[in-house]
């Protein structure tokens, strides 16, 4: 994401218990196994599609595969997505020390082929239903198949200032449970007003010394969030402020710098930026199907992680209602290859 990102994988080096940059890797960070392309077959017709590669996508594929179930993952970006290009996860259960999201991104990878599961390049631009199979179309081929698993993930919203890309990884965050810990004692700067705002800012409380909340129009947030907010001693609120820049010497972030509504240039100092603006579902993709999403472009599942379209399902992030943790993707990876494998049967 996002634990997410959301989502919580990372870099190649562990933080020092000193850290106060962050827990994300380069938007880029290099790999050991990046898929290869894949000459499309309009007539082989496989077993299970899946659209993306990471922790759900993989852990399906696992499942699956272990079951001598033919599946083909496509991903058009990294192996791992947003998991991989997270510095370091403290909170994924079985790793006491923390690890790293590429190295995470990089085993879950590992394991999905020794049991036979293909990854390739690809980015999907449509699914359809043809008679009793799915084609899955990409923008060089197109592919048969009887079923396919949504898990194209969902990405951050970004704020799109001056130094939010640069300082990316570096001070600048999308996911409190991620790297709230790395500040402890610190100043922090929060960008949003909505519930998710508010909740992230309340839960940085726990680590930060102090915080300032950055609001570009008023509180979004429920009533018993706002009531909340007003009451803590940590938390700072400025309404009408809308973040302009994020400066720091190359290394690190040192402040942001913002207009008041009255064009005011204010200057706010601080050693990192959480930005909670949302989260946009990876789902472009879909916009021309019959498949059904929700408001904000989450696939709708039913009880079997079914889309409204028979055969095809929807797991991790890019399903409406997930949490958007590293976990909970990986947990949803399991239970749907179940739902496939039973699908397929039947």
């Amino acid at each position: 994401m996002k634990e997410m990102i959301k989502n919580n994988l990372q870099t190649a080096h562990k933080p020092s218990a000193s850290n106060t940059l962050t827990n994300v890797a380069a938007e880029e960070p290099a790999t050991t196994a990046n898929p290869k392309p894949l000459v499309g077959d309009s007539k082989k017709v496989h077993d299970v599609v899946i659209i993306g590669a990471g922790p759900a996508a993989l852990t399906t594929s696992i499942y699956l595969t272990r079951e001598d179930i033919e599946t083909l993952l496509l991903e058009k970006a990294i192996i791992g997505g947003m998991s991989a290009i997270t510095d370091w996860i403290d909170n994924y259960p079985g790793f006491p020390d923390g690890i790293s999201g590429l190295e995470l991104a990089d085993k879950l990878r590992q394991q999905a082929e020794r049991f036979g599961a293909i990854i390739n390049v690809g980015e999907v631009v449509g699914v359809e239903k043809v008679k009793q199979h799915i084609k899955v179309k990409t923008t060089d081929n197109q592919f048969l198949a009887k079923s396919v698993l949504i898990a194209s993930g969902s990405d951050y919203k970004k704020i799109g200032i001056t130094g939010e890309k640069q300082y990316y990884a570096r001070g600048v965050h999308y996911c409190a449970t991620c790297d709230g810990a790395f500040y402890r004692g610190k100043k922090l700067v929060v960008v949003g007003g909505g519930n998710s705002a508010v909740q992230e800012a309340l839960f940085l409380t726990r680590f930060a010394e102090h915080i300032d909340l950055l609001v570009r129009s008023t509180i979004k947030a429920s009533d018993v969030l706002a009531k909340e907010l007003a009451k803590h001693p940590k938390i700072t609120t400025h309404l009408g402020i809308t973040p302009q820049e994020i400066v720091g010497d190359s290394q690190k972030v040192q402040k942001v710098v913002a207009t008041d509504s009255n064009g005011k240039k204010r200057d706010f100092i601080t050693d990192g930026v959480f930005v909670f603006v949302g989260l946009k579902p990876n789902t472009m993709f879909l916009k021309d199907s019959a498949i059904e999403l929700d408001s904000v472009g989450f696939v709708k599942t039913n009880h079997n992680m079914q889309t409204s379209v028979g055969g095809i399902f929807a797991a991790g992030d890019v399903r409406s209602g997930a949490t958007m943790q590293i976990a909970s993707a990986v947990g949803e990876g399991a239970t749907v290859a179940l739902r496939i494998r039973k699908y397929l049967e039947s």
